[in-house]
Formats: C-alpha cells, sequence, structure tokens
C-alpha cells in the first residue's frame, strides 16, 4: 500500500511537472485540471497511510519525508525525459517546459524540506547546517538528502512504534511501583519553578501508572546541603501521604545528594531504593584538573554570576564552587570513606556511554574528549568507572 501510494504520487507530480512538455496532455483540459488538483493534493497529503502516526508533529515529519522521496523520483524521471528530448534538438517550447519542471519539482522540494527541518528532532542542527551548505553542490547534494530521509524516516517509524506500544500498555500501569517515585534532579538544574529538567519522563511514567514527586533541592550547593534538602524532603512527602517510604530516581550529583541524606541525615527508614543515573559516585578527575587550573579569580566571577542568577530564580543559598568541589575525585573518594550504604535500602546504577563525541549534543559533545583523556570511557561529562554503584548497574551506548 505504502509503495503504490508514492508511485502513484510520484507520477502525478511528474506528469504535472512536464505538462508543457508533453503535448497529449497539455491539449486535454480536464487532463490539466485532473493533474494540477492532483498536485495540489499530493502537496497537502501526500500519504494517507502516515495519517495513522500518533502525533500530529509526526504525521507533518512523515509526510515531509514522503514529499522529499517523490521529489527525487519525480526529479530523475524527468531528468531522463530531457535527456531523451535533447535528441530532438532545443526549442523554445522544449525550454518553457524545462522551466516550468523545474518550478513544480521545486515547489514540492520546499513543501517537504520545510516540514522535515521544521518537526524533525534527529536532523538535531548538525544535518540542518549540512543540508544548508550542500544544498548547492551537484550531486554532494544529493546524497546529503537521501542521508536526511533515511534520519527522518528511521525517527518517524521508531517513535511511532513507541508511542502506540505506550498507549497500548497504558491500561496495564506497568509503571505503578509500591511507593511512590522521587525524581532527584542534578548540579546546576531545578526541577520546579522556570525550568522543565526531566522532559517527558514524568508524564510518561504517570501514563503508565506512576506517582512522582520531586526533590526540589538547590540547583548548586555541597553535597551536604542538598542531602539535608533531600532527607527533609522525603520527611515531608511521607508524613503528608502517609505513603511509609519512596523510590529514589536520581539523576548525575543528585544521586551523591541522596546517598548522603539516606547516610547521614536518617532518611534510611523512608527509602525503599536508590537508582542513580550517570552520577559520578567516584568523582571525575577533569573537574579536579580545571579546578586546579582555572585562576582564582575567574572561579570565583563564575560563581558570584551563577549564584546571583539562581538567587533570581528561587534558590535560597546557591554554592556554585562548593558544588563543583564535591564532584572532584578527592572529595568523593573522602567522602565514600564515611557515608555507607543502608542494609535495608536497594542501590542500583544506570549510565550512558558516548560511542563518539558527535554522538552527544552540545556541550557534550564539546567536553567528551577532555574526559575521556583524563577518566576513560563516558558519556560527555561521567566516566563509566565512576557511574557504577549498588548492587546492580549497567551502561548503554549513545551513537548515530
Amino acid at each position: 500500500m505504502k509503495i503504490l501510494t508514492t508511485t502513484i504520487n510520484t507520477w502525478i507530480v511528474f506528469c504535472a511537472a512536464n505538462i508543457y512538455s508533453l503535448p497529449a496532455i497539455r491539449e486535454h483540459t480536464y487532463l490539466v485540471v485532473i493533474l494540477t488538483i492532483g498536485f495540489v493534493l499530493v502537496n497537502i497529503t501526500p500519504s494517507f497511510y502516515k495519517r495513522k502516526m500518533p502525533t500530529l508533529r509526526l504525521r507533518v515529519c512523515g509526510d515531509g519525508c514522503e514529499l522529499l522521496i517523490i521529489f527525487l523520483i519525480s526529479t530523475f524521471l524527468s531528468t531522463m525525459f530531457f535527456i531523451f528530448r535533447m535528441h530532438f534538438g532545443l526549442t523554445s517550447s522544449w525550454i518553457v517546459g524545462l522551466l516550468f519542471a523545474i518550478v513544480m519539482e521545486s515547489i514540492v522540494f520546499w513543501n517537504g524540506i520545510v516540514r522535515v527541518y521544521i518537526t524533525s528532532l534527529q536532523l538535531a542542527i548538525k544535518w540542518r547546517l549540512i543540508g544548508i551548505l550542500c544544498g548547492w553542490i551537484p550531486i554532494v547534494h544529493l546524497f546529503v538528502l537521501c542521508k536526511i530521509i533515511h534520519i527522518v524516516l528511521k525517527e518517524t517509524a521508531f517513535e511511532s512504534a513507541k508511542i502506540w506500544i505506550n498507549i497500548e500498555r497504558q491500561k496495564n500501569y506497568i509503571c505503578r511501583t509500591k511507593y511512590p517515585l522521587l525524581l532527584v534532579h542534578g548540579v546546576f538544574f531545578r526541577d520546579f519553578k522556570y525550568l522543565n529538567y526531566w522532559g517527558r519522563i514524568p508524564s510518561e511514567l504517570e501514563r503508565n501508572g506512576a506517582i512522582i514527586y520531586y526533590g526540589n533541592q538547590q540547583s548548586a550547593a555541597s553535597v551536604a546541603d542538598c542531602g539535608k534538602e533531600i532527607s527533609e524532603r522525603i520527611s515531608q512527602i511521607v508524613h503528608e501521604t502517609g505513603c511509609k517510604k519512596v523510590n529514589i530516581i536520581a539523576h548525575s550529583k543528585g544521586g551523591l545528594d541522596c546517598r548522603y541524606a539516606i547516610s547521614k541525615f536518617g532518611a534510611e527508614k523512608w527509602v525503599a531504593s536508590v537508582t542513580t543515573i550517570n552520577t559520578p559516585h567516584r568523582g571525575c578527575l577533569f573537574a579536579e584538573y580545571l579546578l586546579s587550573k582555572i585562576p582564582e579569580s575567574s572561579r570565583d566571577f563564575i560563581a558570584q554570576k551563577y549564584n546571583l542568577a539562581l538567587k533570581k530564580l528561587g534558590d535560597n543559598n546557591p554554592d556554585f564552587l562548593a558544588a563543583v568541589n564535591d564532584l572532584t575525585v578527592s572529595s568523593c573518594k573522602k567522602r565514600n570513606e564515611t557515608i555507607v550504604d543502608a542494609p535495608n535500602v536497594f542501590y542500583q546504577s544506570v549510565g550512558s556511554k558516548l560511542n563518539k563525541a558527535t554522538s552527544g549534543k552540545f556541550p557534550l559533545n564539546f567536553s567528551y574528549h577532555l574526559v575521556k583523556h583524563f577518566d576513560g570511557l563516558n558519556d560527555g561529562l561521567v566516566s563509566i568507572d565512576s557511574f557504577t554503584w549498588g548492587e546492580t548497574s549497567f551502561y548503554f551506548y549513545i551513537f548515530y
């Protein structure tokens, strides 16, 4: 059905683009009208089967990709057609027909590329820029266009399948746990007011039955200070809801804060499990190196500006330097000697590894090689050796 639809639409575009060069069509008004209407409809709704995609963004993206496929095939056919006509000599009607075909094919192309550029997430800035820069280089632009189509096809197919699976399993409440989830953010970010730290993760968890709360600790402070805030937050949730315990999912420095809250501030009795994600349990050697190399005046200037900005966003007492210092190898080693995992709490860790620097987005793609030099395989900030903690631990690759 998909191939048939693409084939029919391609022939409609090809014939419409070459009306002036096909007398058998041009001389019959009703054929011209039919092709014109067909051309307009193809540009509005190029693929009926993509109407089944679960979101408007994916439908627009899929339609854009379909238009680019139609453009490639119909342009190839038009090129072969005009090469064949050249054997009969160049005439004014030949030139008019060529110009008309270029205009019509351009409409299809720009309709498709604009839809894809606006809606695709996987193209990111990289392939958008490559498309713009290479769009004027003959032959090369065809390879780039094919690559863009390939990326978008995979994106729409994967995300559509994922959404449909999620919709079908919502009634099963697969994310409903005995105790609610407490999401604890990492350093330099917040999960309340103004900034959306967790993206679409909370809504997806809630659709599948999870009950969610947030850590609400400051964006940047020492592990001890944040640990105290986390402990108070857990106590508040338990006493207000009667849930008895929580399951913690903590990202980055948030994992250090939670371990400290459990070990030093008595949160052990309220915590069933701790899952840390890319948490530098053993610190970051590159962070220690940077702190030793950056002049003290520069460090103080950056810290002052950050602290002032985050106070305006709601942090009570942000401390940029305290947060950064607590992420170093020496600080983590010293802290790990004093905090002990609670025997009644289940600890596990999850992490990721970039296959190459370009697999990550800024600033992770920028810092990847620096971190690799000091700490080994990493996600752009935290190494595999540092994030592993608890009874179970695993990591996944990030690559494109």
